[in-house]
């Protein structure tokens, strides 16, 4: 191992928080250097990741949703416009106060999230029936003044890849569908991702403000906590009061629209490292890997014939759409496995001159560490087949491990000893004063009631002692 590489050695992952921090800067995912708190910088190889993985939350909301930009700087009359909404973000705003040196006679906001930027517009497009449901997302940035300490990916005062979707129904019903919609899509896209999330209603004092309820779907991290990945909001008639949003209905009459909306960040990219990383680096799903594979020359001193044969490769591994990459440097073998490990490729190819002459290759997961040999003359299909196995295979043994770490109990003393390992299932009367009291005494947070339970006996809550129709989801949050 040279210098340099001893240098990129990550710490074991069991102790996360570090490995997450290194794993950043080594793999080549964010730079943590730029000189403001709480604001990064992409690497190219990192970008591209994130590249990936929205190409498939646009193809998914493509299907009814179309793709729309709205301006960063929201005007201070519009912003406090909706009173709830505002007190949850009063303390974190950035102002624009100046242009240039003269004052502003407007102070505008930087968004840290555009439904006072959006539904101003909203009143002047919806008309009548016919103008809905209106389904409309954009990508941006947002700025959120984030006191707590911040870090890469997780907790930021530059949201770089907010995805925000808004929008408007004629009906509550109607809107109340949408959410459920957005869960969907969302847990798709974290399929596809490899990442299992948990969907819950969140408590009312844990909701988006200004909305009548909150979904949100979570990830389980390898520190035991669970990070926030993609929320959907049931905003009801809310901000389509303050900000005069009707329609006329087919009798004539003006009504007040129902609307929603939903996000997810770049937190969606810190669970898919996170959950799927371990000691030697990323371990990337075929569908969002910059790379897909790796084809590492095994040469000596007349490589000519095996270089033409991995070029030979290339391409035809380039002709069935995958992407593909030859390292032909000067370093090792050994050198190469290290680095494209680090990168998460999820598949390695291996040709030497016995491997020539035996018309095969040598194939290596980078989940499993497997290795078998392919024939060269079926190559493609061989290749191919193989990156579907590891991309289930990572869904496959994320779930388990979800599955393993979710705990059922029944008081708090159990909640405390079992939240450092995961995620526990407790009765819950439904009682606001007993909800904070569970959170208060335990340390942790509710997440909330599980989508999709029945409700019915559960057990006693633990605080009050009342039967219980629901059990909720426990856990340390990020």
């Amino acid at each position: 191992m040279t210098e340099k590489e001893k240098e990129a050695t990550l710490p074991a992952k069991k102790d996360f928080s570090e490995w997450y921090n290194e794993l950043l800067q080594v793999a080549e995912i964010m730079d943590v250097r730029y000189p403001v708190k709480g604001l990064y910088v992409w690497y190219p190889f990192g970008f591209t990741i994130r590249k990936n993985v929205y190409n498939i939350i646009r193809e998914l909301l493509d299907r009814d949703h179309m793709e729309t930009m709205f301006p960063l700087l929201i005007p201070e009359h519009e912003f406090m416009k909706e009173a709830e909404h505002i007190k949850g973000f009063e303390d974190e705003v950035y102002w624009v106060t100046h242009g240039g040196t003269s004052p502003l006679d407007v102070k505008l906001a930087l968004r840290p999230t555009s439904e006072t930027a959006i539904y101003p517009m909203y009143k002047l497009w919806v008309r009548s029936h016919a103008d809905l449901p209106l389904k409309l997302y954009q990508v941006v940035n947002t700025f959120r003044y984030e006191t707590k300490h911040t870090r890469p990916l997780i907790r930021l005062r530059e949201i770089t890849s907010f995805k925000e979707a808004h929008t408007v129904h004629a009906t509550w019903e109607e809107a109340a569908e949408q959410v459920d919609e957005a869960i969907r899509i969302y847990t798709e896209f974290y399929k596809r991702l490899a990442v299992p999330v948990l969907a819950s209603k969140r408590p009312d004092w844990d909701k988006f403000p200004g909305a009548d309820y909150t979904i949100a779907v979570d990830a389980l991290m390898p520190d035991g906590k669970t990070l926030q990945v993609g929320t959907a909001h049931h905003l009801g008639d809310n901000f389509a009061r303050t900000f005069d949003i009707k329609y006329e209905n087919p009798a004539g009459e003006q009504v007040y629209v129902h609307q929603t909306c939903y996000g997810v960040s770049e937190r969606s990219i810190a669970a898919l490292i996170s959950i799927h990383g371990d000691d030697k680096g990323l371990v990337l799903p075929p569908e969002v890997a910059p790379i897909q594979v790796v084809i590492i020359p095994i040469v000596f001193k007349d490589s000519s014939d095996v270089i033409h044969a991995c070029e030979k490769v290339q391409q035809l591994l380039q002709d069935a759409g995958i992407r593909v990459k030859i390292d032909l440097s000067d370093d090792r073998p050994g050198a190469k496995y290290y680095r494209w490990e680090m990168k998460g490729v999820p598949l390695r190819l291996e040709i030497g001159p016995r491997d020539l002459k035996n018309g095969v290759a040598v194939l290596v997961r980078r989940d499993t560490g497997e290795k078998r040999q392919a024939p060269l003359e079926n190559i493609s299909h061989e290749t191919q087949e193989t990156l579907e196995v590891i991309q289930s295979a990572l869904f496959e043994k994320a779930v388990a491990d979800v599955q393993a770490r979710i705990f059922t109990c029944s008081s708090l003393e159990d909640v405390k000893e079992k939240l450092p390992e995961g995620i526990a299932l407790l009765p819950w009367c439904g009682d606001k004063a007993c909800g904070l009291q569970i959170e208060e005494k335990i340390g942790a947070g509710i997440l909330g009631i599980p989508t999709g339970q029945e409700e019915g006996h559960k057990g006693q809550c633990p605080v009050c002692g009342k039967d219980a129709s629901v059990k909720v989801y426990v856990a340390r949050k990020y």
